[in-house]
């Protein structure tokens, strides 16, 4: 997994270092939903430092100012993203538990890093 591509992917919120879920989705090969559905049932494995959902003025802030965030479909999403710290990355491999999202963690937790 490319470095740089995962760094063009950490956002700063709140003062937190962090990735959204449409593209830790994307990084995992899975649709937004299911990673948040995943989420959502282990609620208990993701406390505050570890994720925490974008308010509607953050997710303004980060599509203005961040061409990339301007996507086709989904650009105008239904639920507001959830911003997921380290931690919750690191987290998300034993709710996603599949060989992908393994591999992908290691290069997401190793991009934290650098």
């Amino acid at each position: 997994m490319d470095l740089q591509i995962i760094q063009d992917k950490i956002y700063e919120i709140r003062g937190r270092r962090v990735m959204l879920d449409f593209d830790l989705a994307e990084l995992y090969g899975t649709e937004t939903k299911y990673l948040k559905r995943s989420v959502k049932n282990n609620l208990k494995r993701f406390p505050p430092d570890f994720m925490f959902e974008l308010t509607k003025e953050e997710w303004h802030f980060l599509r203005c100012n961040f061409s990339t965030l301007n996507r086709g479909r989904g650009q105008h999403p239904k639920y507001l993203p959830f911003a997921f710290t380290e931690l919750g990355v690191a987290m998300l491999s034993s709710v996603l538990n599949s060989e992908i999202a393994i591999e992908v963690n290691m290069g997401i937790i190793r991009a934290f890093v650098a």
